[in-house]
């Protein structure tokens, strides 16, 4: 297979990851993003996986399979900051069993001990956990080795992108409503809250509790408490309020959180859409290949994302 230079335009886990892959086929790849790694989306992240809110189902199921096998062989790496962790879902009404059941390992169904008051239903689940930022710099890393530098400059058209590279790959989250004229791009903002000094020995996500969202995440040195998922809201800085909220529904569900000390509050927008963009389009006579829409699924769907991207690109005609 001839390789091919590639751009890829952005620096949070879906750009990255997708660089990796790309460099590792042989493709000569550089990285441009607006804001480096650490400033991105994906550094305020828990960064659990779990396809959450995301579409189109039939292509998220295969990249969510795909991305949680290769997490699941990078928790053996010390320096990928990546853990495997019990996770508690409740669910307030009977559930179905989910999709990707037979994706993760170790899936049962919670018993009435293990359910909190006035949850009917439950499944626990093995799932991982990337440390956001330490992950994002282990990506960083990996791309090193392979030759592969982050340059902090603007895109501002695809047409400059694909102008000294073969192929492009827009990965530029809420970038790309302008990059690449998607109206159907919004943000989705979220905010959360890093909290220590409680050692929890499972993660806990409650999606459709009478309160709100809530999820807890325990990290090697922190525990992350969410959140939030407000469509079509870009707010700049967290609120007080919502932090308040926030760690009364995680208190509510496991009371030891009710006096962790906390160590930052943080917020951010994630890139939403009704549907997940992974498909190449021709510009200026070059190929650009748009990863976007991912919304708080970015983790979760990456790696398996960085594959299709990679066939795209080996496919992309020469050119003329």
């Amino acid at each position: 297979m001839p390789s091919s230079r590639v751009t890829v335009i952005g620096a949070g886990v879906v750009g990255l990851s997708a660089a990796v892959r790309l460099a590792e086929a042989g493709h000569d790849v550089r990285v441009v993003a607006q804001q480096p790694p650490e400033s991105t989306t994906s550094a305020v992240a828990a960064a659990i996986w779990y396809p959450y809110a995301v579409e189109p189902k039939a292509r998220v199921d295969s990249w969510a399979a795909t991305t949680y096998a290769v997490f699941r062989a990078l928790a053996a790496d010390p320096d990928a900051a990546v853990h495997m962790r019990r996770v508690q879902m409740p669910w307030p009404t009977p559930q179905a069993d989910p999709e990707w059941r037979d994706a993760v390992d170790g899936f049962a169904r919670l018993t009435t001990a293990e359910r909190p008051a006035g949850y009917a239903d439950g499944y626990a689940f093995d799932t991982p956990i990337a440390e956001m930022p330490d992950y994002l710099h282990y990506l960083v890393r990996r791309l090193s080795d392979l030759g592969v530098t982050v340059q902090i400059r603007s895109v501002t058209t695809l047409e400059a992108a694909v102008q000294d590279a073969d192929v492009a790959v827009n990965c530029a989250g809420l970038g790309a409503a302008e990059l690449a004229g998607d109206a159907t791009v919004f943000p989705i903002w979220g905010q959360v809250v890093r909290v220590a000094g409680v050692s929890l020995d499972h993660a806990t996500l409650d999606e459709r509790g009478a309160t709100g969202l809530a999820y807890i995440v325990p990290r090697s040195r922190d525990v992350v408490l969410g959140g939030t998922a407000e469509a079509h809201v870009h707010k700049t800085a967290p609120e007080p309020a919502v932090s308040t909220a926030i760690r009364a529904r995680c208190a509510a569900l496991v009371p030891a959180l009710e006096h962790a000390e906390t160590i930052e509050v943080a917020a951010a927008a994630r890139p939403g859409r009704p549907a997940v963009r992974l498909e190449a389009e021709a510009v200026a006579n070059k190929t650009v290949v748009h990863c976007y829409g991912h919304g708080g699924a970015g983790m979760t769907l990456s790696w398996g994302c960085a594959d299709e991207v990679a066939a795209l690109v080996a496919h992309a005609p020469s050119p003329s």
